[in-house]
This record gives structure tokens, sequence and C-alpha cells, in this order.
């Protein structure tokens, strides 16, 4: 049975390191409690307190006062000196004031345009310029035997602004301290700026001397300061620095849950200020109507972001933007999210169960074990969304979806499942049973098939202990040709896909080597070359040629669940195809022969171009792990290599031979590290290259 601590006054007790799943801290008190390393899992602290006990914060607020006690004489300095302007009959101290007020000027306005951090920058450049001619002016004075003139003048200039620096970042300091320990923040800020400005009428008092001028530019310089403090509370990112160092100071000794386990604990209206939740499993943890948990110590989990604190705070995110945004494990259960933009986001192991989704863009998003039970999706984008059979469906209230977020070029069409009509009870939920462990490549500009094929062996091998078989290839027209990539459970999806597509681009960059020397085709023309590729007559020559498991279905997509026209055209797994075979020696003796037609080297000890390439002709040959197709086409490359060899000065050779040292370059990065022509093409090539002038 877990512990009942609801209601009770926990003030300064440690739970530390503890076993507290499932227990009731509902209502409790529990500032200044230690969770540290606890397991909290299902634990409810709705409406508990958080935070500081009150000796501590009277103890920081002792400080802050100390603080501005000291700071209230020297800003008089800075006030005295300035004022000196309207007294013209000392020189010096008139153009030093006149220098410190332009400078103090330009300072605030940087400040508060740029942050305090560039302003103090200003001030250092500032002082350091100052400094250096103070020090040269009393070098060259000493010299000339004025050891007693040193530059008072510039001296005060130096002493002004590094009490200026320093007093602003006390004042503003202190107040975002005040600010970040208050109940009410608004009210002791201004009790605090009060109690700063007294602080300078009290030193003015004390030097009374110092005249109304002095007082009056010290009283607006420390409004300045305070005024930089709050802004910080205000979460404005231009002092960001600010507010989290005195989050940090306002912490210590806080509600700790450093390095907990939260997983589905229940914070719903508790107040969470100067609470360190650093290092804490957050996983669908909820703090709907949480109150300031903007002051508390978050680290880098995801109530980092202030858009993201709003959202699980409020849960309204309707008609935002979280592109990218990180929501690994929010807790988003009822939240209003209709029409927001989720694309690029993670929301891995997510729950946004009965969550409004209407609308919603979740292309590309990342929702692995994310549960979406009951929530309501009509109308959303699911392009390329990553979702295996931990992803939960169950009882999604959708009439229809699309499957891509921009319309096919020319055409308004989007993908709409169903194409028309709405889904019956259930059926969204069994559209994706066989999806649940795909992956999904969706090439917009067609695809050359070449490159595909290189592309997804290479992946194979890149991910040996997984099985990777292609599922099913789609002509969706336009150039759009989906392949689906079946995949076991557990399977790093992402991981997956961004192999084949950054593989793919790889390959296709070789593949275009050739055909641009092969074929003297242009850019545009091998656009076109992949558009057409996509069309079902040239994927069925193609893959007819390739050893892959494939059973061409040359067959209308007609499922009864989505009660649809569509006239995608698809190919499924299920069978083999018989491979054309491919005549290797007489490839071989081809090339054989047009290496043999090379003056043979002068020193049997230092091989020239023809030994070179008769290595690389048998190292290729020999590969176990190379199709026979790749050898051929391995092969044609040595031949293009050979033919260079016999005028290798020649503009067009050289274009040929180059080329056929990138396919050759491209076709070993599908094999494995240890493989022998992965060895012979490292060490074989450079010396051909050298030998071609390539360089």
């Amino acid at each position: 049975m877990p512990p009942d601590y609801s209601g009770q006054n926990l003030r300064g007790r440690s739970f530390k390191g503890q076993d507290l799943t499932g227990a009731n801290f509902s209502k409790a008190d529990i500032r200044g409690a230690n969770f540290t390393n606890s397991i909290l899992k299902g634990a409810n602290f709705a409406g508990a307190k958080a935070g500081l006990q009150q000796p501590w914060t009277n103890e920081l607020l002792t400080a802050g006062i100390i603080i501005l006690a000291i700071s209230r004489y020297f800003s008089l300095f800075i006030g005295i000196l300035i004022a000196s302007i309207v007294n013209p009959d000392n020189r010096e101290y008139f153009i030093a004031g006149i220098v410190s007020l332009i400078i103090l000027t330009v300072f605030c306005i940087v400040t508060v345009n740029k942050g305090l951090t560039a302003g103090l920058v200003v001030l250092f450049v500032a002082v350091a310029v100052a400094g250096a001619g103070t020090g040269a002016k009393a070098l060259a004075l000493a010299l000339a035997g004025y050891g007693d003139r040193t530059g008072a003048g510039a001296l005060a200039v130096v002493l002004a602004l590094a009490v200026a620096g320093a007093l602003a970042v006390a004042v503003a300091v202190a107040v975002a301290v005040a600010g970040a320990l208050a109940r009410d923040g608004a009210t002791t800020v201004a009790g605090t700026v009060g109690g700063a400005l007294a602080a300078v009428g009290a030193a003015a008092g004390a030097l009374a001397g110092a005249g109304v001028g002095a007082l009056a530019l010290a009283l607006v310089f420390t409004l300045f300061s305070a005024y930089i403090g709050w802004r910080s509370l205000t979460g404005n990112g231009k002092d960001a620095w600010i507010r989290s160092f005195a989050v940090t100071i306002a912490a210590t000794d806080g509600t700790s849950f450093f390095g907990s386990n939260l997983t589905d604990a229940d914070f719903t209206g508790a107040t969470l200020k100067n609470t360190d939740f650093r290092k804490a499993n957050l996983t669908r943890t909820r703090f709907y109507e949480a109150k300031k948990l903007d002051f508390a110590r978050v680290g880098d989990s995801i109530l980092a972001k202030q858009d993201i604190l709003n959202l699980l705070i409020t849960l309204n995110g309707r008609n935002k933007l979280y592109i990218g945004a990180n929501l690994k494990g929010a807790n988003l259960i009822g939240a209003d999210l209709k029409e927001a933009n989720f694309k690029n986001a993670d929301i891995t192991s997510a729950t946004l169960e009965g969550a409004c989704l209407e609308w919603a863009n979740l292309t590309l998003s990342q929702a692995v074990g994310t549960d979406f039970t009951r929530a309501q999706m009509t109308g959303g984008c699911i392009e390329a969304w990553n979702i295996e059979s931990t992803t939960k469906l169950n009882n999604v209230d959708c009439r229809f979806i699309y499957l891509l977020e921009k319309p096919k070029p020319g055409t308004d069409d989007r993908e709409r499942r169903p194409s028309s009509g709405d889904f019956q009870k259930g059926e969204f939920t069994k559209l994706f049973e066989e999806v649940l462990n795909t992956v999904d490549l969706i090439f917009r500009d067609g695809i050359d098939w070449k490159a595909f094929f290189t592309a997804f062996k290479k992946v194979q091998v890149q991910n040996e202990d997984t099985e990777l078989v292609i599922q099913s290839i789609e002509n969706k027209g336009d150039g759009v040709v989906v392949i689906k990539i079946k995949v076991p459970d557990g399977t790093d999806k992402e991981k997956i896909h961004n192999n084949s597509m950054q593989n793919y681009q790889l390959a296709l960059q070789f593949v275009e080597e050739k055909y641009k020397v092969q074929l003297q085709a242009k850019d545009h023309e091998i656009t076109i070359y992949r558009q057409q590729s996509a069309d079902m007559k040239e994927i069925i020559g193609l893959l007819a040629n390739k050893s892959i498991n494939v059973q061409v279905d040359n067959k209308v997509e007609n499922k009864a669940m989505n009660n649809s026209s569509d006239s995608s055209r698809k190919f499924e797994n299920s069978g083999t195809i018989n491979n054309s075979p491919i005549n290797l020696g007489e490839i071989s003796g081809t090339v054989t022969n047009t290496i043999n037609e090379l003056s043979p080297a002068p020193a049997p000890e230092k091989p020239g171009i023809k030994e070179l390439l008769t290595q690389l002709q048998a190292a290729i040959e020999a590969e176990t792990d190379l199709s026979e197709e790749d050898k051929a086409e391995a092969l044609e490359q040595v031949q293009t290599l050979a033919e260079a060899g016999k005028n290798p000065q020649a503009e067009p050779t050289q274009k040929a031979a180059k080329t056929a040292v990138k396919i050759l370059k491209g076709t070993i990065t599908g094999l494995p590290a240890t493989a022998t022509l992965v060895e012979a093409v490292s060490k074989l090539l450079p010396l051909i290259s050298k030998f071609l002038g390539l360089g």
C-alpha cells in the first residue's frame, strides 16, 4: 500500500533515495523537503506547496539588502563625477564628467537593446582604453619630471565606469533574486527598488555635499539597474543569465527532486517555486495549472523552453508552432492542439490521450511509444511520421487524414485517406496496423533505382543485426515514389530512415557522374531520367535484374477500409524473381585485353599503370562481398582507366578517368571495412591517379 502523506506538514523532511511509488502527497507542505534520487512513479503532488522554508528566504533577502546598502555609497560616486559637468572650473574633471556621461549613456542604450552582457562589454572596453590612456599619460609626465600630474580625471573615469558596471550587476541580481524568492514578485521587486532608492537617499544625506544633481543621477542609475533585474524576471532573453543566476540562488535549500524518477507523477495545481527538477525523469509528468513553475530550477529538461513550459501548464497549443520542439515524454492529456505545427518534433513516449489534434501537422514527427488513445485527429497531416508497435492509436477519432504536407506538383492533392468519404469506426487504427513496423522512404523527384539499391545494400550492411525487407513500392504519380521498408519491433526507425536517405544521396552522386560521362547528359536530363524511372515499366525492368526477393504485382491498391478509388500503383514483396545472368568472364577478358595494350613497367620492383590495373582487376574479381552486377560495373571502370592510360594527357580521357575513380570509391562504400577490395582500392587508386595525372 503506497504511503499517504496528503495534507501533512513535511517541511524539511528527507525522503532521499526512497521508493515512494504511488505515494500521495496531495496538498502537503513539502517546502524544503529532499526527494533527491527517489522513485516517485505515479506519485500524487496535486495542490502541494514546494519551495523554500521561510528562514532561508529571510536570509537571502537580508543578503540582498546588505548588497544594496553597500552599493548605495558607490552609486553617489558616479553621480558626483557626472554632476561636475556643471562646474567647468576644474577643466580635467569637467572633461571626465562629460566622457563618463557619454559612455554611461551608450552603456544604458546598449543594455536596453542588447542586454546587460553587451553593455558590460562596452564598459570594459571604455575602462581598458581610459586605463591605458591614464597609464601612458602618467608615464610621459614622469619622464618629463612632472610626477605629480597623473591624470586624475582619466583615473576618475576608470573608477566611475568600473563602479557603474559592478553596481548595475549587483542591483539587477539583487532585484532578480528578490523577485525569484517572493510570493508576489511584483510587490517584492517594487519594495526592493524602493529600498534601493531609499538607500541612495540615505547616502546622499550622509554626504550632504553631494548635491541635488549627483543624487538625481544616482537615483536614475539605480532605478535603471533595478529595471534590468525586473526585466530578467519576465523571461526576456537579453538578460537570461541574470534570471538563471537568481533562480539558482533562490532554489538553494528548496524542495529537491534532483535525479528523482517522476514518471507519471501528478503536480496539478501544485506551487513549484524554488524547486529543483534537474536530472529528474519527467516522462509523462503532469504540470497542468502548476504555479510558479517558471521559477523552478529545471536544467536541460523539456521545461527549459518557455513555450513548452507554458504548453504543459495551460494545455493550450492551438494554432501554435512547435517545429522541431523537444516534447519527449510530455504529458498533454486533453490538450487543445488544433492546427498546431509539430513538424520534426520529438513526441516520443508522450501522452496525447484525448487531445485535440484536428488539422495539426505531424509531418516527420517522432511518435514512437506515443499514446494517441481517443485523440481527435481529423484533417491532420502525418507525412513520414515515425510510429511503431509501441505507438497507441486506440479509439482515435478521425474522419480523414492527409499523407502529404504539400500537394503534388500541379495539383491540390495531399493524398487524403480515405480518398473520398470518411473512415468508419476503427478503420483509422487498422490503416496503420500494417505500417507500425515500417520505414517510409519518400522520393518526390523520381528515383534512380541503381542508386537506391546500392544505398539499400549499404544500409543492410550497416545494420546487419536488423532484418530489413522492402515491403512495398508505390508510384504516387508526378515523380512521387514511396518505398516501405519492413523492420522488426524495437528498431530505431529514425536511424534507418536517415541512413537510407544519406546513402541514397551519396550513391546518386556517383551514378549521375557515370551518366554524365557515358550518356553525355546534362543535369536537367538526368532529372527527367529519374522522373521517368518512377514509371512502373522501368521499375519492372530494373527489379528483374536485382537479387532481391520481390514479386511485382502491378495492381491497383484497393482496400475496403479506405473506400477509395485511389489509382496509385503498388508492388508488394512476397516472392522471388530470377536474375538475368551477367557474363563476367567476357567482361573480364575485355578488360584484360585493354590492360595488355599498355606498356609494362621498365623496372619489375616499381609497378606501372599496367601492373596496378592488373592488381585492381584481380581484387575486384576475388571480392566475395561484391555482387556480380557490381563486379561488372567496377570492371567497366577499370577498363575506362586502362583506356585513359593510353593517352593520359587528353582532356576527354582525363574526365572519364576522374569519374571512374569516383565510381570505384563509391563501390566500396557498401562493403565491410575488412573487405579485401576496400584495402586494395584505398592503396591502388591514389597510385593509379598519380600515373594518370589526376592529382
